[in-house]
């Protein structure tokens, strides 16, 4: 018997239909939704990503706000196209995509986000509502990580949680989520200095990968019945890896692969985040 598969490219396009109904509730009430995107550079991983993002837009109904600078933007370029989008009423919500190019401050630019805005749920004010358990716009990996755990029907209250990496994107957001008293999981946090990562993987009913080490979890590093996330994103000869070996499938259980499992989520997220936010405006 081998793993089930977290099919996230499914589930999410399940969300977006569901979402195309409620942008079109919105529109018959005159309210019109409306997502931008701030991209700096000329990264190839990021076009693509933001490129997918105005994709799901088109498909959902959502209108698509684009600022696009170029690698040589100064800080100051940057954060007056984040003040233009705070400042434009048919902008709903918006993302900066990042990584932003070296020598610009990425922290500084994130804090010019109008939190009420922030489609990406990582403005050190909806942080702070999420550590205080108060409501407002949640990151989407952490959010979509939940949202497919719950729709495959994998158990989260009570769960022993084992997640690995603690970014701020996944990691430690995740965990705030998850000891939520609406998911009343238990989490471990660990990372790569973990003394013994096997013993604390092998305990979890639950385990999210998310180092950014390829393989870093294998199949003798999780019992039977355990559902394993992989949103490990690296490269090894030019091509995308994930942080769980491929025998992690020969478990019976569930898995998420990578690609296909979390990051459809992640994109869907970020459009429920917007859509949540004009239906509560």
């Amino acid at each position: 018997m081998t793993a089930q598969i977290l099919d996230g490219k499914a589930t999410a396009a399940e969300i977006r239909s569901d979402l195309k109904v409620r942008v079109e509730a919105l529109r018959d009430r005159g309210v019109h939704v409306g997502l931008g995107t701030v991209l700096v550079g000329d990264d190839p991983g990021s076009h693509s990503y933001v490129n997918m993002k105005h994709r799901d837009c088109a498909e959902v109904g959502i209108q698509s706000i684009r600022r696009d600078l170029p690698a040589t933007a100064t800080q100051d370029e940057v954060e007056r196209a984040v003040v233009e989008l705070n400042d434009d009423p048919a902008c709903t919500g918006y993302i900066v995509q990042l990584p932003l190019p070296k020598g610009l401050d990425e922290q500084r630019v994130l804090e010019r986000i109008d939190p009420a805005k922030d489609a990406d749920g990582l403005h050190p004010t909806n942080l702070g509502r999420l550590v205080l358990m108060q409501p407002g716009p949640l990151p989407c990996t952490p959010k979509g990580i939940v949202e497919l755990l719950r729709r495959f029907d994998v158990p989260i209250k009570g769960a022993e949680v084992t997640v690995v990496g603690r970014g701020i994107t996944v990691g430690r957001a995740l965990g705030l989520l998850l000891t939520r008293r609406s998911e009343n999981a238990t989490v471990t946090l660990c990372h790569t200095a973990t003394r013994d990562l096997a013993a604390h993987t092998r305990a979890a009913d639950i385990v999210v990968a998310a180092a950014g080490v390829p393989g870093l979890i294998t199949g003798d590093m999780v019992k039977p019945g355990a559902a394993v996330l992989d949103v490990g994103v690296s490269r090894v000869d030019g091509k995308l890896a994930g942080d769980v070996a491929a025998d992690v499938r020969d478990v019976p259980g569930w898995v998420a692969p990578n690609p296909g499992g979390v990051g459809p989520m992640t994109r869907a997220m970020l459009l429920a985040n917007v859509v949540e936010a004009a239906e509560r405006a």
